[in-house]
């Protein structure tokens, strides 16, 4: 294996493009990162599909300066969504995945099929505004005019391997969550794309993820995966019993399975299809770090995140009864409460602002085990990312709370590594995506040290009962 083969690895995030070039030992040799503004109004979120291409020949640009690129794959947002002519000519702006403008043409596809057939055959277990079937239905009721033009149906990562090499291609984890394909057979769902009237011909070709597609100047393009699929790559979570969990403002948990589980009415966790034709489960909460940071902004402004470690490193377990429900902007999983709201409880003029940020890094703790209890997979092994993972403290508490070993990745760029690993397999630098994820460096390892977080669970579940059950539930 040749070191000096060098691999790109883009994630095309919401509002930010990050581009990590690195060799086949995972030392970073260049990097980049751009911002950019999306269009919106209400509901309506969207942006010129130039402007992204544009945004990817400057991050080439920016990377080309200083180093050579041998191989390059993109991850992206799954739900964005391009309308082109026959030559891949835009005939309108692209609906951005945060697009929640087709409520009713959800609404229609979930009467005509419901939910149970649709989670069935595409895992989603939810018939959302946001899913491409749903914006295509949108387009063709309500812009006839540009239907009528649309020749090719492009997500974001097809879009940009278009252009780069002229190929009209997509990999499979990326339709996931259009809810017209198939995880089970991996292939288009006839049967939805009939009821909203897209022929297969305007259709990428599906292919894997870590294959090649073409060349753009020199550069060998890959197919890579959903971001989350790539983040999880990246952090070395690729078999059963080890799954990735990230504490950034949200909170999100990738956990790869062999099977899609069974219907659950009262369920809303995905299961999308994973890179090497298995699945993955994908539950997340909406406040994490958010909340750490809210109230830091908000009542400890003049004190550093370390610091605010230091003070509740200093307060036994339980906060001395104070009680957080991180709830500031609802709850998904596993409890689906959108009118959920945050709240402090078993407070006592004893209490200080050391117990709340104690109390805060606990409830997250507690949340994370929920949704594990809830999934109800068997779990060796957690790899932990964000900025949560630079906290020692709020570490050992996921791992006394959940009873599971964690450990942290010493590339924090982790969606990055993992399509440059798919683009390393894509042109054979690597065997598998399982023998590169081998070499991935882990950093600190924290295991359950004896602390008895049973009432802290116990506790948080109580008030979580009491102050958020959603009436009718």
């Amino acid at each position: 294996m040749d070191n000096k083969i060098r691999s790109l690895g883009v994630d095309f995030g919401t509002t930010s493009v990050k581009a990590v070039l690195f060799d086949t030992d995972f030392n970073q040799i260049a990097d980049t990162t751009l911002d950019y503004t999306l269009k919106t109004k209400g509901d309506i979120v969207e942006l010129e599909p130039e402007k992204y291409w544009e945004l990817m020949k400057d991050a080439l640009a920016e990377i080309g300066k200083t180093s050579k690129i041998d191989c390059m794959a993109i991850d992206t947002q799954c739900e964005t969504l391009i309308l082109t002519d026959k030559d891949g000519n835009p005939v309108r702006d692209a609906i951005v995945w945060l697009d929640n403008r087709a409520t009713e043409e959800a609404a229609i596809i979930e009467e005509h099929f419901g939910r149970k057939k649709v989670y069935d055959v595409t895992g989603q277990p939810e018939i959302t505004a946001t899913w491409p079937a749903c914006k295509l239905l949108w387009v063709k009721r309500h812009e006839p005019e540009v239907w009528a033009k649309t020749e090719r149906i492009f997500l974001l990562e097809d879009y940009l391997l278009f252009k780069l090499t002229g190929k009209f291609a997509t990999e499979k984890t990326l339709q996931s969550s259009t809810i017209y394909f198939d995880i089970n057979t991996s292939s288009w769902w006839k049967e939805m794309l009939d009821f909203i009237g897209v022929d297969e011909s305007k259709l990428p070709e599906l292919l894997n993820s870590g294959k090649y597609v073409g060349d753009y100047e020199g550069i060998k393009v890959v197919t890579s995966a959903m971001d989350q699929v790539a983040g999880a790559i990246g952090a070395g979570a690729v078999k059963e019993g080890v799954i990735s969990e990230m504490t950034g403002t949200t909170m999100a948990i990738y956990v790869p399975t062999d099977k899609v589980p069974e219907y659950r009415a009262d369920s809303i966790v995905p299961c999308h299809y994973s890179f090497d034709g298995s699945f993955a489960l994908l539950s997340w909460s909406p406040t994490a770090g958010m909340a750490l940071k809210w109230f830091k902004n908000a009542f400890l402004k003049d004190n550093s995140f370390r610091e605010l470690d230091e003070m509740a490193e200093k307060i036994p377990v339980g906060s001395d009864g104070v009680v957080f429900l991180p709830y500031l902007c609802g709850s998904t999983m596993p409890k689906y409460n959108p009118d959920a709201r945050g709240s402090f409880t078993g407070l006592t003029p004893e209490h200080t602002s050391a117990h709340f940020v104690r109390s805060i890094m606990e409830s997250v703790a507690a949340i994370l085990k929920s949704n594990l209890d809830y999934l109800e997979v068997p779990v060796d092994e957690i790899r932990i990312m964000g900025g949560g993972a630079n906290s020692p403290l709020w570490c050992q508490m996921k791992a006394d709370i959940t009873g599971k070993k964690l450990q942290t990745l010493k590339m924090k760029e982790t969606a990055c590594l993992g399509s440059s690993i798919l683009a390393g397999v894509g042109i054979g630098v690597y065997e598998s995506v399982y023998s590169a994820c081998e070499k991935i460096a882990t950093d600190k390892v924290y295991t359950p040290s004896g602390a008895d977080y049973t009432n802290v669970f116990e506790n948080f579940k109580y008030y979580d009962n009491i102050l958020n059950v959603k009436k009718g539930n």
